[in-house]
């Protein structure tokens, strides 16, 4: 069985929490599904849940290089620089990253509205960039905007593999094929 799912900000990607805070079980009430793979508590979108342990170890083991794909919401004004120098690979505490496939977007994504939303400062812009990496390290996707000068604002992934998120409403989810 393979699960997809919209995870909405600020859940957690686990199915209890001692602390009370929201968790994948309060949306998904299928028995012995577990993530493939992680996003953290204020990033939004596509997560995997799946039974088959064979299937999780491919799609997150970064031997196989799965691409993710993010709608990217960042502080500034993108320029080609920016994306060319995230197309190379970004210098972070912990290595260099996988050169990454980045374009600006021309408009902002339709999206859910995000509680709480994103704050908004009327003399910083802000744009949208899509992003695909093909690693996982921890909060990536931000350490490497920030690394080029754009802060991320809102980060929601839209794809793992060939899967997508599609109209998938924030908090739901439905069955895919594997």
């Amino acid at each position: 069985m393979l699960i997809a799912f919209n995870k909405p900000f600020g859940v957690l990607c686990q199915f209890t929490d001692p602390e009370g805070r929201p968790t994948l079980g309060d949306y998904i009430d299928v028995p012995a599904v577990y993530p493939a793979g992680r996003l953290d508590t204020d990033s939004e979108g596509l997560l995997l849940l799946t039974d088959d342990g064979a299937l999780a170890h491919r799609l997150t083991d970064p031997k196989h290089k799965e691409p993710k794909t993010y709608w990217v919401q960042v502080e500034g004004t993108p320029v080609e620089e920016h994306c060319a120098a995230l197309r190379r690979g970004v210098g972070l505490n912990d290595g260099m990253t996988l050169p990454a496939d980045a374009r600006i977007l021309d408009a902002p994504p339709r999206l859910w509205p995000r509680t709480p939303p994103v704050r908004v400062r009327k003399t910083v812009p802000d744009a949208w960039l899509e992003l695909t990496i093909r690693e996982g390290r921890n909060r990536q996707i931000r350490r490497m905007t920030a690394a080029v000068g754009l802060p991320t604002l809102r980060l929601v992934r839209i794809g793992i593999g060939t899967h997508r998120l599609g109209a998938l409403a924030s908090g739901q989810w439905r069955e895919v094929s594997p």
